[in-house]
Parts: C-alpha cells; structure tokens; sequence
C-alpha cells in the first residue's frame, strides 16, 4: 500500500512539474549551511517522522535542476567522506544502464552496494583499510558467476578501487552499512531529495529542520561542505523567524521578507564556496523553520517573490537592529554613494520599547593604546580621544586618536568598529554616540528649524532628572508651537576630550545604522503604517516589484 501512495504522489508531482514554469529551478537558492573550516568529515541528515520515507539521490545540473540517480528507502542516514569507512572496495568491471539494475546486481554480493562514477552505474562492495585486504575479499569470488540483471549467468570480474578524492559515501547513520557512493571526480556534487507524504518534506540537519534539498561539496582531499537547496520563499521563510521576532506586526515581518528576499537574490559573495549566501550574520541568520509561526510564514506568503528596486536593479537591502535615531548615508559608513541609502532621522524607534538601545563603555587609555596597537593603528601612548566630526543626522563621522608619536583619524564604520573585539563585553555598539572624559569636552555644529539655524557650540541643555550639563551631541529638540520637534543636524564637528584615566562612550542603537531600521520598522507596524511605507520611509526612491 505505502509503494501504491508513493507512486501516486509521484505521479501527482510530475504532473505538476510539467504544467508549471521553471520557477524552481530560475528561483533555486543554494545556502552555505557548514564549509571551509566548518567543513564536516559525516553529516547527518533525518526526514522528519510522519513526512519521509526516504530519498532521491542525484545532483544538480547547471540550471539547478535536481536529476535523480535512484532512492535510498532510510530515513536516517549519513554522508561522510568516502575513506571513513576504509579506503579501498571491490568494483565491478560491469557497466549498469539504470539505479535499478546496479541495486539489483549489488544485491548478489555480501555488503554490496550501488555507485555512480564519473557519471556511470557501477556496483562496489565492502570498504577496506588496505589494498591487501580489498584484494582477500575479492579472491573469494574468482571462479565464481553471478546471476545479470538480464537473468544470465556472469563471470565475476572486478577491480579494487579507491574513490577520488571527491568521493562520498552514503551509510546508514549509525552503523557501517554502505547504501551508496558517488565519486565523480568533482564534475558534480552529490545531493538528495527528500521524499514526503504528500506534504512539503521538512528535513532535520544538527538540531535544525530545513525544506528542500540538500548538497554535499567536497574539495579535493577535504570535508564535505553542505549546502541547503531550495525555492527562495522557504528560505525566506527560514530567515524573518531568526532575523526578527516572529510575534512582531505582520507588516513589520513582511517588510523584513522583502528585504530578506532581495538581499539573497543578489548576493553572490559565495559564489567560489558553492553557494549563494551563508547561513549567518555574515549574510543573514538562516536555521531552517524551527522558530517559524503562522504569523512569520503569512509575512512571507503575502509578499511572496516582492523584491526592492532601483532604477530596475535590485538593491542592496541592507538592515540593522535600531539605529539609535537616525539611518545613516551609505557614503558615510562604507565609503561609496549609493542614491537609494540614504541617512534621515528616525522618529520611530522612540515609539517602541527596544532592549537595551542605550549602551555606556569605559575604556582606560592604556586599553585603547592596547586596541590601536592590535588593529594597526598605533600612535604610541594613547593621551586622547574624541569625536571628531559629524554627520549631517547627527552620527559619528570621524573619530580622533592622538598619541605620544602622532595622530589618527578614523573614519567611517571603523568609528564603530575600532573599539570591538580586544575587550570582551565591552562594544560600542552604533555610531550614534559620545565620548566624555578627562577634561570633558563641547560639541560644535548647528541644526535646522522652521526658523533657521541654531548653533549648539555654547549650548547647555536640562537633562530628564533636572541636572544641568554642557550638550553632549546626538539628538537635539525644541518646543515650538505645534509641539516638540527633533532638531536636524546640518553638520559640524564634535569634540569629547580625554587627557585623564580614560574615556566614556555613551551611544543608542545597535548595528551600522544604514537602510531598515528593524526595531524601527515595528515601531512603524504599530503605529498602522504599511511595509510598503516602511520600506519606503528607510529606502530612498525605491520600487517594490515581483523578483523577475
């Protein structure tokens, strides 16, 4: 009965397969799940109890068509690199046409095994450590026949081999059993495909489950690096849970899908590892569906193949958690102009509760001597610090490190960067920050109103606890009329010095605080704007159109 429903399902995929476009394959996204020295010598894969029952096995041609070799009929099995088990097998002379006549052939011998090898059906047996060894087992079957495919006696006649350096074997996880092995020299990759019940497959890989396919790249002599295959929209899927909340405002949610979507569709900084995109911060967080809800997936659903363009071409949808209150230039962080990533002060994380969006840091200058000298910016005995320049939103632009042999001025994401990764817990964590200390310091520049310019050089300013203090930067507001506005900030430059113990930082937000805000885009959800507004409010003169 079970044979009956899966060559019904099969039939009912087929069918749809040939009245549907080439969306599966133009659409494939191929994500870097474990490589380079992440790289896994076995690799475990599950289907999911009550939805497989197995898999096809095959690789992927250029178009990123899955081509199906046969099917493995093992829920729980492993590919490890083909010399785990023993270097060296029994290999047929024979030639097979199909999986089915290798499978059957293999059956005639004890431990034996279908294989493809450089793109023929070939039948192995056993797994060796020595040649010495392969060669004894062999012996016991010269002299011998064996009953073909075509129901004629053979004689035996075989070799020992050792796969390439490229090969992978496939067992049942746990044991020694070999189901098969693919050795094609590097030509194609091994990949599989799970088989389901007529639902979509969710497949369990290291604690997380995944939809769609799975690749398994090995570089010569090396770990099997693995990679997960499957439509863009899953994989979307996979991400908005991790990337944000999944009880967040569904119009938050599917502007981060939007955003989610076009980042893959044009990443390709993976491209020589095998893959798209990666499955971490470097890219975007990806583990599958385990954190997936009903509220994430309609997110996704909803804007299902929407993309964000510029002039025609995707952009690049970049996002952080806050922003501390303004986005910032693309020019300013980065280095390049980009017209559509621009900076602009952000009203909207203000309305929204966000964990930690304000952040202090101490460092002594002994300590930030240690960080220049680490990162290669030394200017001997650090004897001050401070922020030099700002732009127009109010942001870090230039921060200035003198010394007891010169000066430095760091410039751009580095104003953030420059400070992390020498002392554990302590990150600045934007670049909307200040920096007090020693002598204290003023901040210069001027910002624009209704009625003009406002100087802020001399400026003093009433805190919330009624404490009076010099104006440390940052956000400015006036009480005009119709209320309380934020004050933009034209430019000019700001200074904190220390020439004591050491210096303070004291910032909001958190991230390189260009294009979506995340915490932002809630706030704006909340207030019943759409993620078609969202996008636009943190974008600049962008479209949103169907991927195509």
């Amino acid at each position: 009965m079970r044979k009956f429903f899966r060559i019904f399902f099969l039939c009912s995929l087929l069918t749809a397969i040939f009245t549907v476009s080439a969306y599966a394959a133009e659409d494939t996204l191929k994500v870097g799940l474990r490589y380079g020295s992440d790289a896994m010598d076995t690799a475990n894969l599950q289907n999911v109890t009550g939805y497989g029952w197995g898999y096809e096995v095959g690789y992927f041609d250029s178009a990123r068509n899955f081509v199906a070799l046969g099917e493995i009929d093992t829920n729980e099995i492993s590919m490890t690199v083909s010399g785990g088990l023993g270097d060296y097998h029994v290999q047929l002379t024979d030639v097979f046409s199909t999986w089915t006549e290798a499978e059957a052939a293999a059956a005639a011998f004890d431990g034996g095994y279908p294989a493809y090898v450089n793109g023929s059906y070939r039948v192995r047996f056993g797994a060796y450590a020595s040649k010495t060894d392969a060669a004894a087992a062999q012996a016991l079957y010269v002299g011998t026949s064996w009953t073909g495919p075509d129901g004629k006696a053979r004689p035996f006649s075989s070799t020992v081999t050792n796969p390439s350096a490229t090969g992978v074997t496939v067992i049942v996880t746990g044991t020694q059993t070999i189901l098969f092995q693919f050795d094609c020299s590097g030509a194609m990759n091994l990949a599989l495909h799970p088989l389901w019940d007529g639902g979509k497959t969710v497949t369990w890989f290291k604690g997380y489950k995944y939809y769609g396919d799975f690749e398994y790249l090995r570089t010569t002599g090396g770990n099997l690096s693995v990679i997960n295959v499957l439509p863009v929209d899953d994989y979307v899927k996979g991400v908005v849970p991790y990337e944000m909340t999944p009880s967040w405002p569904v119009e938050a949610l599917a502007a981060q899908a939007i955003c989610a979507r076009t980042y893959a569709m044009r990443e390709t900084k993976h491209k020589s590892d095998g893959f798209d995109v990666c499955n971490t911060t470097n890219c975007q967080v990806y583990y599958g569906v385990n954190k997936a809800t009903a509220q994430s997936d309609q997110a996704v659903e909803e804007t299902a193949g929407l993309c964000l363009y510029y002039n025609g071409k995707l952009i690049e949808a970049v996002y952080s958690s806050s922003n501390g209150g303004a986005s910032e230039d693309a020019k300013n962080v980065w280095g390049s102009e980009v017209a559509y990533l621009k900076g602009k002060l952000d009203p909207y994380e203000a309305m929204t509760t966000i964990p930690s969006y304000q952040y202090s840091v101490t460092f002594t200058l002994d300590e930030l001597t240690n960080i220049l000298n680490t990162k290669g910016y030394s200017v001997g005995q650090v004897t001050n610090v401070y922020v030099s320049s700002l732009t127009a939103t109010g942001n870090v632009a230039a921060v200035t490190f003198e010394g007891t042999s010169g000066t430095r001025i760091i410039t751009g994401e580095r104003c953030r960067t420059i400070f992390n990764g020498v002392y554990s817990g302590r990150t600045v964590y934007s670049q909307r920050y200040t920096i007090t200390g020693g002598t204290g310091g003023s901040t210069s520049g001027s910002v624009s109103t209704t009625g003009g310019s406002v100087s802020l050089g001399d400026s003093y300013v009433i805190s919330g606890s009624g404490s009076v203090g010099r104006y440390p930067g940052g956000e400015a507001y006036v009480i005009t009329g119709s209320g309380t506005e934020v004050l933009e900030i034209t430019g000019g430059t700001a200074s904190s010095a220390s020439s004591g113990g050491g210096i303070t930082i004291t910032g909001t937000g958190n991230g390189h605080n260009v294009g979506l805000s995340q915490y932002g885009a809630k706030a704006m959800a909340e207030q019943g704007f759409s993620y078609e507004e969202i996008l636009q409010f943190y974008y600049t003169d962008i479209t949103i159109e169907k991927v195509g």
